[in-house]
């Protein structure tokens, strides 16, 4: 961080408590001209006050908030206000509202940074002249957000700005704002965003603000070293963060951009974590609770009006699958959803159920839930105790998982928040110990402690899950397949994962609707894939090469003591060590590389 002279905005010594809640305790810290700063924390920890308090839109309790006086300040807030009545261009292009415009249409359009958000944020496809006032909450979020990109900004503060947004659209977001002058601050449970976007990590916990740098892989490296200098005493916490840790450090070291002397002491600490997942004893457990068969979807057809979401696709699912959907908005992915959950008939075709097959579908919606009762009554109205894996845990345990603590468990459910409504919503599914998961969009008002509780739960669900998220992070984390809704009604496999679905979505052009049945552009698709798969092949051959090569380093070196006063036989040891030490930074640069062209 830059001086507090040379900083943008500084707190000095900031308080500020809402009702018996102390949000921010004696705060000090500032933002520099380039700082990319993520906030995290939980639910209710007091992210969105420290935003509003560094814009000054409610004041300190006490303490002193300095601004630099000619500061261009953007803020998009959780609850979009645009004016009543105005069109899409007039909020955008003209936007009184924000007291600047940019005129007549020949000088924006001739603007390609302009163009470039319109296009990315998917607003020609609108219409630049539709009113704003029947826009769902996702497209006026959208709208909100392009009237701050098109304009010159020295800071923009952002809150939770990947809601309503696709994998696309937040994959375009996260590129934006990395390309993008000035300074940065964002709330976002989002932790893939969190990495591709910021260089700092505010952790808001207990009053205090805790900064790490890096983004959300670094956080986690350095939260779990924290911890075990601290000999934290909340051992399920700190298994969370291990499992967390072993997880992201299974792709190349360059993840984290910590020295090495840091990476030796995380990796002592996970040298005994097992894999996230036992994926052979899941599916032999999953197969025993759910025979042979548990979706099959046969030569299904599915419309909205006019609209082809899905045309003559035949798509199984099997016991202990794991699958995450992606697609476009709007490109039938809850539909699909809905039709698992046998909510939805097809227009044409069959949908075969697993005759065992007993399962919780979440919605987007949060579903009616008892008001009179209290959280821990709602939990245990479906039951007592849940079996995941090999865990027994009762109502109270699952509940704290999930952020209801002991107090906060005898809340009436009539006076939770709107996240803590599908935190509880969730938990209550789970009570009913399902062998098949349906989840749409779970991330959405999770925050990342829950987020990360809910990843460690379904480790050991032994069924089936079907994910759509547009939370990358969590779909590459809890699935092991993914398929797209690309528009042309089929359901496609993508063996590259989610970078083979952006690529596609490239090769045919991000907002040309495709024709159901038409091929890709040109057939362009399927050689990115090969090409990632090839990469991937590369990146684990040259893994194993490195490994060999500092098994081979600690050999010579135990060599070069056992023969130390063999003054002959130690220049040959030595001259074979420095070839090695030489091969091996030639493979670690390769394994980095690659690491980057795979952004693992």
């Amino acid at each position: 961080m830059t001086s507090p002279r040379g900083n943008l905005v500084n707190l000095e010594a900031v308080s500020k408590t809402h009702g018996t809640t102390t949000l921010l305790d004696g705060i000090s810290l500032g933002i520099g001209a380039n700082d990319r700063v993520g906030v995290v924390g939980s639910n209710g920890a007091g992210k969105s006050t420290l935003l509003n308090v560094l814009t000054r839109a409610e004041p300190p309790d006490s303490g002193r908030v300095a601004v630099r006086g000619d500061l261009r300040i953007g803020v998009l807030n959780q609850t979009v206000r645009l004016p009543v009545g105005a069109t899409i261009r007039e909020v955008v292009l003209d936007a009184a509202w924000l007291g600047e415009g940019f005129g007549a249409e020949h000088e924006w359009a001739g603007d390609s940074r302009v163009r470039e958000v319109l296009d990315g944020l998917g607003l020609h496809d609108i219409g630049l002249d539709v009113v704003i006032d029947p826009l769902s909450g996702g497209e006026r979020r959208r709208v909100a957000l392009a009237a701050l990109l098109v304009r010159d900004a020295d800071l923009l503060v952002l809150d939770e700005p990947t809601n309503h947004l696709d994998v696309e659209g937040v994959a375009w977001l996260a590129a934006h704002l990395a390309a993008r002058r000035g300074a940065l601050l964002v709330v976002t449970h989002d932790r893939w965003f969190l990495d591709e976007v910021c260089t700092v990590t505010w952790e808001v916990a207990d009053g205090q603000i805790h900064a790490y740098e890096g983004g959300y892989s670094a956080y986690v490296l350095a939260r779990a070293e924290r911890s075990r200098v601290e000999a934290a005493t909340e051992s399920r916490r700190q298994n969370l963060l291990r499992k967390e840790l072993a997880w992201l450090r299974r792709g190349p070291p360059a993840r984290t951009s910590k020295p090495q002397f840091r990476i030796d002491a995380a990796n002592a600490l996970i040298a005994d974590e097992p894999p996230v997942r036992d994926t052979l004893s899941l599916q032999r457990f999953a197969t025993a609770r759910l025979g042979k068969s548990v979706y099959d979807v046969e030569n299904v057809s599915l419309r909205y009006g006019d609209r082809v979401m899905l045309q003559d696709v035949t798509w199984r699912l099997g016991p202990g699958d794991r699958v995450g959907i992606v697609g476009v908005n709007g490109s039938g992915k809850t539909s699909l959803l809905r039709l698992l959950a046998g909510e939805r008939e097809p227009d044409a075709g069959v949908v075969k159920i697993g005759q065992t097959v007993q399962a919780a579908y979440l919605s987007q919606e949060v579903a009616e839930l008892p008001a009179g009762l209290r959280v821990l009554e709602a939990i245990q109205e479906v039951a007592q105790r849940i079996q995941v894996g090999d865990r027994d845990l009762t109502a109270g345990q699952l509940a704290e998982m999930f952020g209801f603590g002991s107090a906060r468990q005898w809340t009436r459910v009539g006076e939770l928040s709107g996240g803590e409504r599908r935190r509880l919503q969730l938990l209550r599914l789970l009570m009913a110990e399902p062998n098949v998961l349906v989840l749409d969009e779970p991330t959405n008002d999770l925050d990342i402690d829950t987020l990360t509780a809910l990843e460690d739960l379904l480790d050991s669900f032994p069924g089936t899950v079907v994910v759509v998220s547009h939370d990358r992070y969590l779909v590459e984390r809890v699935t092991d397949t993914v398929v797209a809704l690309l528009g042309d009604g089929s359901i496609t496999p993508l063996n590259g994962g989610i970078d083979e679905y952006l690529t596609r979505r490239r090769s045919r052009g991000a907002s040309a609707p495709v024709s159901p049945g038409a091929p890709a552009a040109g057939g362009a698709p399927a050689a990115p894939a090969v090409d990632l798969r090839a990469a991937r092949k590369e990146l684990a051959r040259v893994e194993r090469q490195v490994v060999k090569l500092d098994a081979r380093e600690a050999e010579l070196h135990d060599q070069l003591a056992k023969h130390a006063t063999d003054y002959g036989k130690v220049a040959e040891l030595d001259a074979e060590l420095r070839d090695l030490r030489a091969e091996r930074d030639t493979a670690e640069e390769r394994w980095l590389a690659l690491g980057e062209l795979l952004d693992v």
